[in-house]
Formats: C-alpha cells, sequence, structure tokens
C-alpha cells in the first residue's frame, strides 16, 4: 500500500471572514493510496484552532505511510496511529473509497443509499451589516433555503435584522443560522438570546469558548443551540449535556468518516440532534460527508460553493441544494 500527499491551495471567489480572522484562499491537503492497482483519495483541511499546519498535517500522514506495509487493516489500525484530527479524516476518507471500490461499490451514494437532494446552507461571512445584506440577498435569489450567517461580538442584532429585512421580500420562509465561532463569551447572553429569537433564527452556534460552556448552564435560549469547536469526537458529548441540543459533526474534527458515524449514533442516543458540517475545501471533502449529511437536520457543506473553482467532476449545486 502506497500512501502520498501534497498540499494544494484553491482561491475563494471572496473574502470570507469569521471571528478569528479572514481568508482569501484555503490550503487543503489530498491524500493519495494506492492499493494493488486501485487508486483512492481523501481530502482535509488543517486549521490553525486546533493547532493544525499543512507542514504537520503533511508529516503526521508521512508517518502513517511509514508504517502502512506493516499494517494488515490498515482502516482498523489507524485510530492508534493517529489522534482525531485533518490527517486521519484524508486517510480514513481515502481508505473508506478504496475499500468500496475494491467491492465494486461507488462511494459514498451506493455505499449508504444516498438518494434524495441535500438542502445545505450557505455561509455569509463577516463583513458590514449592508455588505452581508447583499450577500444573503444574492444568496437567496439563487434559491438558497437555508443561510448561516458568521459573527462576530459586534453588531449582532443590526446585522441579522438587517439581513432578515433584505430578504424578506423574496425569501420569506429563508431559514437562518447563527455562527459566533467561540466569540460571545462576554456578552450578556440571557438578553442576546432573547433579541434574537424575535428574529426567527432556527439555530445558534458555539457562542462560547470551547472549554467554556458552563456559561451556557441554567441560560434560558429560546433558540437551540449547536456545539461546534467543542464537538470532535463521541468522547466528548457527556461535557455537553444541558448546554446544547445540537452538536455540529466535521470530518477534520473527528478524524474521518469512521468516528462521525459513531459521533452520530452516540449524539443521537443521547438526545442531541445532529448537524453536518464542513471547513473550507473542495467536493472532495464535501463527498465523504454525505453519508450523514443525507441524514441531518441542518447540513452545511457549501465550501465548493465558497471556491473560484472547484475539482473537476465536483459535487453540483443548485438552488440551494447538493443535486445527488
Amino acid at each position: 500500500m502506497k500512501i502520498t500527499a501534497i498540499h494544494e491551495q484553491f482561491p475563494l471567489a471572496r473574502s470570507f471572514t469569521i471571528s478569528r480572522g479572514s481568508r482569501t484562499h484555503v490550503d487543503v491537503v489530498k491524500v493519495t493510496i494506492e492499493h494493488k492497482g486501485i487508486i483512492a483519495e481523501g481530502e482535509c483541511t488543517p486549521y490553525a484552532r486546533y493547532g493544525e499546519t499543512v507542514e504537520s498535517v503533511i508529516e503526521q500522514i508521512k508517518y502513517v505511510a511509514s508504517h502502512a506495509e506493516d499494517q494488515s487493516n490498515l482502516h482498523q489500525s489507524l485510530p492508534q496511529l493517529l489522534s482525531a484530527g485533518a490527517a486521519r479524516n484524508a486517510i480514513d476518507c481515502a481508505l473508506w473509497r478504496l475499500e468500496q471500490r475494491q467491492k465494486g461499490i461507488e462511494f459514498p451514494k451506493q455505499s449508504f443509499d444516498i438518494k434524495s437532494n441535500i438542502i445545505t446552507a450557505m455561509t455569509v461571512s463577516i463583513d458590514t451589516p449592508e455588505v452581508m445584506a447583499e450577500q444573503a440577498k444574492e444568496y437567496c435569489e439563487l434559491g438558497a433555503k437555508l443561510l448561516k450567517v458568521k459573527l462576530d461580538s459586534e453588531q449582532i442584532l443590526e446585522r441579522v435584522k438587517t439581513i432578515r429585512e433584505a430578504i424578506q421580500g423574496i425569501a420569506p420562509d429563508t431559514k437562518i443560522i447563527l455562527d459566533a465561532n467561540e466569540a460571545w463569551g462576554e456578552l450578556d447572553l440571557k438578553v442576546i438570546f432573547s433579541q434574537l429569537a424575535e428574529l426567527n433564527i432556527a439555530m445558534i452556534e458555539q457562542p462560547v469558548a470551547k472549554g467554556e460552556d458552563n456559561k451556557l448552564l441554567g441560560i434560558p435560549h429560546p433558540v437551540p443551540l449547536c456545539a461546534d469547536e467543542s464537538c470532535h469526537t463521541s468522547q466528548d458529548l457527556a461535557l455537553l449535556l444541558g448546554c446544547y441540543e445540537m452538536v455540529n459533526i466535521k470530518l477534520d474534527k473527528t478524524g474521518g468518516l469512521t468516528e462521525a458515524l459513531t459521533l452520530e449514533s452516540k449524539a443521537i442516543e443521547m438526545g442531541f440532534t445532529i448537524m453536518m458540517g464542513c471547513m473550507l475545501g473542495t467536493s472532495l471533502a464535501m463527498e465523504a460527508a454525505l453519508p450523514i449529511a443525507a441524514r441531518a437536520e441542518i447540513v452545511d457543506l457549501d465550501g465548493p460553493v465558497l471556491l473560484i473553482h472547484d475539482r473537476k467532476n465536483g459535487l453540483r449545486y443548485q438552488s440551494g441544494h447538493i443535486v445527488i
């Protein structure tokens, strides 16, 4: 078994801004696995928030590659070789594709019987209220059914109100979810949650920093809360009870589809609902998330839409849907 990894860069169609900063391009690592004449690929996005760089991820993949020939079942032993994160995700998803191709099965559509088109959120990044409203309006004119609005600790209500007003005339039924990316920890959350509920918000994602989730205990929140940065694997779930109603599963956090499926199952068992999310990336990364996205209550897999160009033969996005 031969495993190789390369760094690729994809420019974004417009600057992408969240509470932690702005980006004009996305750096991904593509893994290629070749075994007995069959080739399969996987993709991950190293994320600085979790201490990852392109270089560190490629080094981790090289480490696994050096052990690949000694492993009779690399997929099963992968969690012992790498902790959850971007590097393990790329390898895990490439192994899923490899194993399914060895069986003559198309991954993931035939592997998981994915038939229905999937509504995905379209992401509005942080800017002035007017610019954000214009971006939201553009998405709705193209048929978006769900908007994900990125926010920091400034102008929260003004930004959301301006967006809601801008789309009211053309897409009044479009759902809006909000993502604070851990930025609201010093705000009066009880007041913020109450005010946002009046704007018909479907969900609020990660209002406080990971490790400070207990700030949410006992605070009335008429809008459901979703854990993102605080939820990586199934081992994190117990600490989230009473703080959140939903968890955002991302393959780059779980270390691939294998653990993501475990996280999904255990989260549902514990009473959480499921969001399937992504880092910025191409269709190669989004495709591997479809097995869970097809069942999730909220899906945010619009990474390729934010790029100037996607990979050839990528997923097809139309009217706010991933067209299967």
